[in-house]
Parts: structure tokens; C-alpha cells; sequence
């Protein structure tokens, strides 16, 4: 009897002192060679296939779900990082090919089409900036526009109207998916220039992140249109500069 009372009394104290030591999550596991974010154990995993769908399947992780209310979103679970679409971006041309500058043809428009595939969760950018303003091998150069008088863009995270003849400068607009609101109306802007002091940021001109109704999806296009409009005493030849862009996943 006295050995059933002690092994009792032993197995309450190991108990007790399980339940009293402190708890801690663990975020992520690490050594030299890896790195594993978020561990937990699943209770199934794997996918699964019919002739008309394939899925993949994770259970075990903490209220899984989409979560909503004002100012925030919550994607909980193992299924809103996981992507079968690889992240990739595409420009249709090297360079905007505006050719030899003539002042006796005034305006001058190009464009270019951006193609995004993002599976990720938290979202995408892709972003623009000038080295310098358009220079010719003359050392002439075309300003960046400042668009219309009534509704100027002369930061770069402006975006203004740009209809009048006299409105002069080198400037671009962007027009189909996931493109900033700013843009909305066929606003323009002029492209950040790395030359200024302080330098300028790069602007976004493609993408959204979750708190922007950001959906995954492949073939995500649109198309920057660039223009030169010049006066009549703007200096012939041919002009370039150097666009960067930079395309950022948010896993």
C-alpha cells in the first residue's frame, strides 16, 4: 500500500511540474544548412487526383481559414503559402524604341507589355526608376513631365492628366491588371530618377498585396505606354536613358 501511495504521489509530481513549466511556440527551426518556417505537425498531408482536378490537401494547422474585418485580413493555414504557380516576370521588349527624335514630329508614344505569374499569398510589385533623365549624344536632354498645369505630376508618385500639346517632357502611363488606382482615367506619370538628390524610390507600377484584394493567378498583364512630346526647338537625335525594373514577391 505504501509503495501504490508513493509511485501516486511521484506521478502527481511529475505531473504537476509538466504542466508548470513554461510553454513556448516555436517559429521556426534553424541550423547552417536550412531553415524551416512555421513547424507543426499535420494530421494528413499530401494530394490528391480525379480525371477532373487535382488538390493538394494539409491538415493540422491553427484555424485555417480567411479571416475579415475592417482595416485587416487574415489568411490562416498551410494552403494560403503553399503555390503551384511559380512566381515569374516577363517585359515584350528590351527597350522602348522612340528611334531618332525630329522636332518636326512633336509627339511620340511606345509601350511595352509586363506579364506576371504569382502563386504567392502576400501579394507582388513590380517596380520602375530612371537613371537619369533622356539624354542624346549631344548632351541635349528631355525633362520628365510635369503633366498638365491643372493637375500636375511633378513627384513621382503623382499621377496627373496629360492631354495639352504644350505640356512637354518624357512621362508614361499604365493601363490593365493589378495596376495602381492612381492610374484610373489615363493619368500619367514621370518615372522616379535615380540621378535626383535625394534619390527617388522606385514607383510600383504593377501589383497588389492582400489588403488590395490581391488573388494569385498566371498571365497577370499590363501594358506601360511611354511618351515624348517636345517643342519645336528641341535639339534632333536620338535619345535614351536607362529603365530598371524590379519585380518583388511577398511570400
Amino acid at each position: 500500500m505504501r509503495i501504490k501511495i508513493f509511485l501516486i504521489f511521484l506521478l502527481f509530481c511529475i505531473l504537476s511540474s509538466l504542466l508548470l513549466k513554461e510553454t513556448k511556440a516555436q517559429s521556426s527551426l534553424k541550423s547552417p544548412n536550412y531553415e524551416i518556417t512555421w513547424p507543426n505537425l499535420n494530421m494528413v498531408g499530401g494530394n490528391t487526383t480525379s480525371p477532373g482536378y487535382k488538390m493538394g490537401v494539409t491538415g493540422g494547422q491553427t484555424a485555417p481559414g480567411l479571416y475579415e474585418s475592417t482595416g485587416y485580413k487574415i489568411r490562416a493555414g498551410f494552403q494560403y503559402i503553399h503555390s503551384i504557380i511559380p512566381f515569374s516576370f516577363r517585359i515584350s521588349a528590351l527597350a522602348l524604341n522612340f528611334g531618332t527624335i525630329n522636332p518636326e514630329v512633336l509627339t511620340n508614344n511606345q509601350s511595352l507589355t509586363l506579364t506576371v505569374n504569382s502563386g504567392s499569398a502576400g501579394g507582388y510589385q513590380v517596380q520602375v526608376q530612371e537613371n537619369d533623365e533622356l539624354t542624346s549624344t549631344a548632351l541635349s536632354t528631355i525633362p520628365d513631365t510635369s503633366c498638365d498645369p491643372v493637375d500636375t505630376c511633378d513627384y513621382q508618385s503623382n499621377a496627373g492628366t496629360w492631354t495639352q500639346n504644350t505640356t512637354y517632357g518624357f512621362g508614361y502611363k499604365m493601363t490593365g491588371t493589378d495596376v495602381p488606382s492612381e492610374f484610373t482615367g489615363g493619368k500619367f506619370k514621370r518615372f522616379a530618377n535615380a540621378s535626383n538628390s535625394p534619390t527617388e524610390n522606385p514607383t510600383k507600377v504593377m501589383g497588389l498585396t492582400p489588403l488590395e484584394e490581391h488573388e494569385a493567378g498566371r498571365n497577370k498583364i499590363a501594358t506601360m505606354s511611354a511618351r515624348i512630346n517636345i517643342d519645336n526647338i528641341q535639339a534632333a537625335g536620338v535619345y535614351q536613358n536607362i529603365l530598371t525594373f524590379t519585380a518583388l514577391p511577398t511570400y
